[in-house]
């Protein structure tokens, strides 16, 4: 698709037809219902049936899946589109003097509702009636869902029923409402009718007033004409408040929106508090059925790889990820107790309840870090919006709490070493298991630690001494003489490693260390791991040699993750080889990371919002619109010789301390005004908020 200048649209991605793998459809999703197109079934978010490692996103019979189809046409042109400005996949088939197009979408601010039209226009000189044919296999059937049939509703068909087995013995079995336009065999465009749509609509809830309440909003939208334009008005003001467009090579631009809209299409709409988020799967709400994506379960792929793009841009959106971690703390404190430990411990895999539902119990016993990653998620959250309400109020600091428990009880003295060891655990490169003190287990937690320390702090509540103790004196692998981390206690340089694991250290653990020490980590592992592992692997290895400057070694890494988008709609696969997860949002989280804090140099610390821009050769500017701290909104644009900020929005309260940048060299101070653009050199610096106003 071109736009206004005749250069191709980046966020446009269009195809004459469709992948052979129908995994590798484009996926049309909201933050609660999502399907991939042509796909028969539809999940929903949180709704889940089987117990324990068995548990599985409920599939749902999806009444929007319906392909078009002209019979016995000639010379049909025909086109597939995602557009990813507009949340909304097209086919449209065209003939020399008439055409039909056929949209399908989750409503992004209507959660509840996914739609279809299909439109038949003729031009001027037809009269002839054309009839479109629908294929609708639509079945109203589910082998997850007990499902019986309602009584019709204005127009609409009605199943209910609830998932068959829970979780946990006693836990929850949701029902699931669902009401739908009937779908006809075939739509006609009469003799005297120039064009001519038709709207088929989809509820789907959690309670039979909710699917009802849905059902009859989105009729009315559609009588008033405003449906589509209404959910296209909810993705424009998304794509407003975050954006991310460089003046670079097209796949560069093309694999930002696609990553962008594929996350964006998870997180919960804006100004909707009391909508109960469940979280986001590795693949998303279109894949998760038993057996494919990880069942739709939840891991550190949420908090470590795709939350920190969701915060910098939509605070909001990343707190209801964390509410989804305080709803289920009942879950990981039980799971800790049934291994031995006090407090918290978060699973591996994650479901409806907290418990551990990772079918291999291995991974469940052992990957412990996923604890000290959800806790980090905590941090950034709290460093960039300083909401003390999530911790005072709404749970936040007890979950903090019983993390700090459970990383103090899960550490053993070691009176050989006069440091604090934690043993038999799997870290993030899982080729190895049972081993004992992971650089980045042991790293992580201490960071945990930290924050708990300084968080009572804050909050006036007495730190315990174990909490300092245990944080001063963890053992973190490091081998004096090589000038690197090891792994672990034992690990010999040169072993295969699955993924990214002690490069992420430097980011995002940020843990202290000489730049030749970041260095010789990125030159050690770069070499031994795995090169068809995990897709979120060579972004940070991007944004560790973009930290040392090295811009075209980084480069080298970032571009390996394109053997991991798939034509033509970007969607990512986990592995190069085309195995694992599909609409592999880890993946993209980690490829966005590497543009928005590798390129940018972005930080989150305790003070400040930190910024190094490193920009490739072939960059010549980079703009990131909607970042977001305390509150406020900015607009960076790096350039080769400048960096432009400016204040786009401006938090409401008037006591609130303005914000300032900071040049690190000259320590020169600029303040920055809503409304106001300020020009520094392509040099580092960071955002803080104003200790005295500066005029």
């Amino acid at each position: 698709m071109k736009m206004a200048d005749g250069k191709e649209d980046p966020a446009v991605f269009t195809s004459t037809s469709l992948p052979s793998d129908p995994r590798l459809l484009a996926t049309v999703t909201n933050a609660y219902l999502g399907t991939r197109v042509y796909r028969d079934i539809l999940h929903i978010n949180g709704v889940y049936n089987g117990a324990v490692g068995d548990t599985h996103r409920a599939d749902i019979p999806s009444p929007v899946n319906v392909r078009m189809m002209v019979p016995g046409a000639d010379s049909l042109a025909e086109t597939f589109t995602l557009n990813t400005r507009t949340g909304t996949f097209s086919h449209v088939l065209q003939a020399t003097d008439y055409g039909a197009t056929h949209q399908i979408y989750a409503h992004h601010s209507l959660v509840h509702l996914m739609a279809f039209s299909i439109t038949i226009w003729r031009s001027a000189h037809t009269t002839q009636p054309i009839t479109v044919q629908l294929q609708t296999p639509f079945v109203p059937e589910s082998q997850d869902l007990d499902l019986n049939q309602g009584p019709d509703f204005q127009g609409a068909h009605y199943v209910y029923g609830k998932t068959l087995v829970p979780e946990v013995e006693g836990g929850p079995r949701p029902t699931v409402h669902m009401l739908w336009t009937p779908v006809p065999q075939t739509l006609t465009l009469c003799g005297e009718e120039r064009e001519r749509s038709w709207e088929f609509l989809t509820a789907v809830a959690e309670s039979e007033e909710e699917a009802k309440r849905s059902y009859s909003e989105g009729l009315a939208l559609v009588t008033a004409g405003s449906l589509h334009s209404s959910h296209v008005h909810a993705w424009a003001m998304l794509w407003r408040g975050c954006c991310v467009d460089l003046d670079g090579p097209l796949p560069l631009r093309q694999a930002l929106y696609g990553c962008l809209y594929y996350l964006l299409s998870a997180i919960p709409p804006r100004g909707n508090p009391g909508f109960l988020f469940h979280g986001i799967s590795p693949g998303g709400l279109s894949n998760g059925t038993q057996g494919e994506d990880y069942w739709g379960h939840v891991f550190w792929d949420q908090d470590t790889w795709m939350f920190p793009n969701i915060l910098l841009f939509y605070p909001e959106a990343a707190r209801a990820i964390l509410e989804y971690r305080i709803r289920t703390l009942e879950g990981a404190l039980r799971n800790a107790q049934e291994q031995g430990y006090k407090g918290a411990k978060f699973p591996w895999e994650s479901a409806a309840t907290g418990r551990e539902v990772c079918p291999e119990e291995i991974y469940g016993a052992q990957e412990i870090h996923i604890t000290g990653d959800v806790l980090m998620a905590f941090e950034q959250y709290y460093c960039t919006t300083q909401d003390q309400k999530l911790f005072r109020e709404d749970g936040g600091w007890k979950l903090v709490d019983a993390v700090a428990q459970y990383w103090c009880s899960r550490m053993v003295w070691s009176e050989e070493e006069q440091c604090y060891h934690i043993k038999g655990v799997m870290p993030p490169d899982e080729y190895h298991y049972r081993v004992d003190n992971s650089v980045y287990t042991n790293a992580v937690a201490q960071r945990s630690l930290n924050f708990a320390a300084d968080i009572a702090r804050d909050f006036l509540i007495p730190v315990p001494e174990e909490w300092v103790d245990c944080a001063k004196k963890i053992k973190v692998p490091f081998d004096a003489e090589k000038k690197y981390h090891p792994e672990y206690d034992g690990y010999s340089p040169g072993e295969p490693v699955k993924q990214a694991d002690v490069v992420l250290l430097g980011f995002p653990l940020m843990h202290p260390m000489s730049s030749e020490v970041r260095r010789n980590d990125l030159e050690m592992y770069e070499s031994v791991t795995e090169l068809d592992g995990p897709a979120m692997t060579w972004s940070m290895f991007a944004v560790g040699w973009l930290e040392l400057k090295e811009v075209q070694r980084a480069q080298s890494q970032l571009n390996k993750c394109f053997s991991n988008i798939t034509e033509p709609f970007k969607i990512w696969v986990e592995n190069s080889d085309g195995s694992g997860a599909v609409n592999f949002l880890t993946g993209m989280g980690g490829f966005l990371q590497a543009v928005l804090f590798g390129y940018t140099g972005f930080r989150i610390t305790r003070s400040s919002l930190r910024f190094n821009p490193a920009l490739p050769n072939d960059i010549n500017k980079l703009k990131v619109t909607g970042v977001s701290y305390f509150g406020n909104k900015l607009k960076f644009t790096f350039a080769k010789e400048e960096i432009r900020i400016k204040v786009i929005e401006s938090r409401q309260d008037p006591l609130a301390p303005p914000l300032e940048a900071v040049l690190e060299q000259s320590g020169q101070r600029f303040p920055l005004r809503e409304g106001q653009s300020i020009s520094i050199p392509m040099a580092a610096g960071w955002i803080q908020r104003s200790s005295t106003e500066i005029f």
